[in-house]
């Protein structure tokens, strides 16, 4: 007699946000079912948000995000469209496509950083469990900035800043808050495992703090590009977001595996 293995019920948790239209929530647990279909691990969760801008006529007003814990590694996709239902199918299609590298890599993270929508550049961002190579360490005085880039900032929630930092694994990501308009920062919180978020703006009125992103209490220094160098050298972090005091937007000076700087600003 054969015995026949029945895979377990798998719910999809859908939050809303916003007027997200009539039966949007629906069809999303079927897309996203969909798209987990053929995982072999184990899905642990799968949790799907709708964000729905009550400004009709704002550029995509229409974000889906998903989250789906597979044998305990987080995979996140989103997308954004001018329909919710639009968005929702490319999220399946996007989420489908990130669960394929997941399988295809044996559940390792091989990306590195690199410049993307947000402006972020990490300095070959990894996860903890991930071995990260050596960093060369020339003299303090030696060490400069050989790498400039500039970027028209998304605008998005800090939540939406987090999937894309989470999907593109890099130690921070560089946006403008959509509520505020202020050049902001999510990067990830070494002593407590989430995320954090800090403002241009300085006392980041606009974040509510909760279980996985945190508000920074601390105000984003604002200096010059010499001056800002001048921190990364005293204190030997990984990067410094500033306010330029020539500019007045949002920057981050990074540390490179190379030793030198890397500096990320906005277009203006």
């Amino acid at each position: 007699m054969s015995r026949l293995k029945t895979r377990p019920i798998i719910e999809v948790l859908v939050s809303n946000r916003g007027p997200v239209p009539e039966g949007a929530s629906e069809y999303a647990q079927e897309k996203v079912l969909a798209a987990i279909a053929h995982l072999g691990a184990p899905v642990l969760a799968v949790r799907a948000q709708l964000t729905q801008a009550a400004n009709p006529s704002a550029s995509r007003p229409a974000t889906a995000q998903a989250m789906v814990d597979v044998n305990g590694r987080p995979v996140r996709a989103h997308a954004a469209a001018d329909t919710m239902f639009e968005a929702v199918d490319l999220l399946q299609d996007r989420l489908a496509a990130r669960l394929a590298r997941t399988r295809q890599h044996g559940g390792q993270d091989h990306r590195i950083g690199g410049g993307g929508a947000g402006g972020a550049e990490a300095s070959r961002a990894s996860r903890s469990d991930a071995p990260r190579p050596d960093r060369y360490q020339p003299p303090i005085e030696e060490r400069r900035i050989v790498r400039h880039k500039s970027f028209s900032l998304g605008r998005q929630t800090p939540e939406d800043a987090v999937i894309d930092l989470e999907s593109m694994n890099y130690d921070f990501w560089l946006f403008t808050d959509m509520t505020s308009g202020a050049d902001s920062i999510v990067y990830r919180d070494a002593r407590t495992g989430g995320h954090r978020v800090a403002s241009a703006d300085g006392d980041n009125p606009t974040y509510e703090a909760g279980p996985l992103l945190s508000v920074s209490p601390a105000r984003a220094p604002e200096c010059s590009i010499d001056e800002a160098v001048g921190r990364m050298r005293i204190t030997g972090l990984a990067f410094v977001f500033f306010v330029d005091s020539a500019t007045g937007r949002g920057c981050v000076l990074y540390h490179r595996y190379d030793g030198h700087y890397g500096l990320i600003t906005p277009a203006r």
